[in-house]
């Protein structure tokens, strides 16, 4: 059989098989699918399907494996075996949700955002059958609708992730290349100042006033401070201490509860009960919680709240970024602020401590300032000056 293969039936089956060698390994694949097209062209030219025309079928699948092989051991095309030829797009991605959900990441909701429009687009699709020219094709028709570089790397990224993973563990033999669009200039520049601030949780229901407060007064995420617990709070000593399972960057911090932000968290201390479904009374674990529960996804209500506020488009991790520019400006040190914030890198730190208009106008009105305050006379005279003064 080797080098040539064969065509076979198993003795428990009427369905034609094939048989062929790569790299030392007997492949053994059956050929209904092949013979299934051979029948549905025949009925389309109303020609009859005989068992020789099946065995034929399958002698032409043979055969297409035998010149892959002989293309892949020449270097004109990587062999396709018909494991791979079967693996959907589809079942990538669900591989690669299976590997973030066994790995407990913790951003998995966002990653979930930005695979749909990557499972939609691909998703039925043969993995061999994906080129780059294909994800090319994928990014050019999001940008003219208007998407955003870094929202469609976001889901190429994840493309390219599932892909790896399947060469990785030899469910595939290669994966595609994927285009990278350039994100420079990209970066967020949202800020709050406190009026506008004010207009937005003045719009917001109830159970996210304290909770955006929260995050405009110490900088964390949203995720952090939906995972609050009351066993986080130490009311005694003030004191809030993050758990490291809580935390993006794996690291626990602690944060020290002084006038405000003590004062929201005795609220949420008033309104730690809650009435369940029998009308009895229940104690929520979460500090900040919606009926018990943690808060879930709150764009709706925060897009609804600043468009009310005539601020539209802010999002609520601008909060972190305004926190940060607010301690600066108050003298807070830089490493006081990076470990309330929970930034480990001074350059993801420098991005968020943004300089806003009023900060630019305030520094050229100083400057204007300090130069009417200074002398208009020259003390020191030119040459000139003092040689016309020495010949009088």
């Amino acid at each position: 059989m080797r080098g040539s293969g064969r065509i076979f039936k198993r003795k428990s089956s009427s369905v034609w098989q094939i048989a062929y060698c790569y790299r030392g390994k007997e492949i053994r694949e059956s050929a209904a699918d092949a013979i299934m097209a051979a029948k549905r062209e025949a009925e389309k030219k109303r020609k009859p399907f005989m068992e020789d025309d099946a065995k034929q079928a399958a002698d032409s699948l043979l055969k297409k494996r035998l010149r892959e092989i002989e293309n892949d051991r020449e270097g004109l095309k990587s062999f396709v075996g018909p494991q791979q030829d079967r693996l959907t797009v589809g079942d990538l991605l669900d591989a690669l949700e299976a590997d973030y959900r066994l790995r407990q990441v913790k951003s998995l909701p966002q990653i979930l955002a930005h695979l749909k429009p990557i499972r939609d687009y691909f998703g039925d699709r043969k993995a061999v059958q994906v080129s780059a020219e294909l994800v090319d094709r994928y990014i050019e028709e999001c940008l003219k609708d208007g998407k955003a570089s870094a929202t469609i790397n976001r889901g190429t990224q994840l493309l390219a992730q599932a892909f790896r993973l399947a060469v990785e563990g030899n469910r595939l033999s290669r994966a595609p290349k994927i285009r990278h669009l350039s994100e420079k200039g990209n970066a967020r520049q949202g800020f709050f100042e406190r009026a506008d601030f004010e207009a937005v949780v003045s719009a917001l229901p109830d159970y996210l006033k304290n909770f955006a407060r929260f995050g405009y007064l110490s900088g964390w995420r949203k995720g952090e401070i939906s995972s609050l617990k009351w066993a986080d709070v130490d009311m005694d000593g003030r004191v809030i201490r993050l758990r490291p399972e809580a935390s993006k960057n794996g690291e626990g911090r602690t944060l020290g509860l002084e006038e405000e932000l003590w004062e929201i968290v005795e609220q949420q201390a008033a309104k730690q009960a809650y009435e369940i479904a029998d009308k009895t009374v229940a104690f929520s674990l979460y500090v900040f919680h919606y009926r018990g529960e943690p808060i879930g996804d709150i764009r709706k209500a925060w897009a609804s709240a600043c468009k009310w506020a005539n601020i539209p488009g802010r999002l609520f991790h601008d909060l972190r970024r305004t926190a940060v520019r607010n301690m600066i400006r108050a003298g807070v040190p830089e490493r006081v602020a990076m470990e309330i914030s929970g930034h480990k890198t001074r350059a993801i730190f420098d991005r968020y401590n943004i300089v806003s208009e009023n900060d630019l106008r305030e520094a050229m009105r100083k400057t204007q300032a300090y130069l009417k305050a200074a002398p208009s006379e020259r003390k020191v005279v030119s040459v000139a000056q003092a040689s016309g003064s020495a010949g009088k």
